[in-house]
């Protein structure tokens, strides 16, 4: 199976989604962790009362965090899951 054409090509689809989705959220983390680092006074300044640029780019990782799994879990659905399938029934597999 692994050296069929269908299983390139969806291996091939994976890939391409999900490389550049995990390279643009690492980039966005380690942005974080960065400021949080070397931009202490940035990340400290207050925005609204006692909310600094640090809790809020803070909790935009976790905000990130869910929006691309839900982004992946629409793309799965749509895109690779029925692929997946397809290929699983013609080579005799289970459901």
């Amino acid at each position: 199976m692994q050296n069929s054409d269908e299983f390139a090509e969806l291996r091939t689809r994976f890939r391409k989604f999900v490389f550049p989705m995990t390279a643009g959220f690492l980039a966005w983390y380690f942005l974080y962790v960065f400021l949080a680092v070397f931009a202490k006074g940035f990340m400290g300044t207050r925005v609204v009362g006692n909310v600094t640029w640090g809790l809020i780019l803070g909790l935009l990782q976790f905000v990130t965090t869910f929006a691309i799994t839900m982004i992946y879990v629409r793309w799965a659905g749509r895109e690779f899951d029925p692929r997946a399938e397809k290929l699983a029934r013609r080579i005799g597999g289970r459901q």
